[in-house]
């Protein structure tokens, strides 16, 4: 069973342009508690480089692009995130990192909870020894 799982958000826009809804419970398959977002990250600057425990989120490059590792300790898969329309869900005990920011990259991150610092494993050994 493949990690990566596909959030497609239907475009209800018209011929004046696009317009992507999220609602909480309905096509965002958790309750969003926090929403936060990167831009003007360095392209040649990996972020993330961890795992979270019970946190579920839900990822889109609502402009430009990168790629995303996951590793949920057996396997490893990248994907690129570049469709404003369609967001990674990144599951609990998934390790992530991103890479390869495009210059106008602005990355949209939907979170089931709040900002809990306890939740998060930032040791990728300590990432390993939880998962088996």
């Amino acid at each position: 069973m493949s990690m990566i799982e596909w959030i497609d958000l239907p475009n209800l826009g018209d011929d004046r342009g696009s317009l992507m809804v999220l609602e909480s419970n309905k096509n965002v398959p958790f309750k969003v508690k926090r929403i936060y977002y990167i831009l003007d990250a360095k392209p040649d600057v990996p972020r993330g480089f961890h795992a979270h425990k019970e946190l579920m989120q839900l990822a889109f490059c609502i402009k430009g692009s990168c790629n995303m590792i996951m590793d949920n300790g057996i396997e490893k898969q990248q994907v690129r995130i570049d469709k404003s329309n369609i967001g990674l869900m990144i599951p609990p005990m998934v390790w992530h990192e991103m890479h390869d920011f495009s210059e106008d990259c602005v990355m949209l991150v939907l979170a089931s909870d709040y900002y809990n610092e306890a939740d998060y494993i930032r040791n990728y050994d300590i990432f390993l020894e939880r998962v088996k």
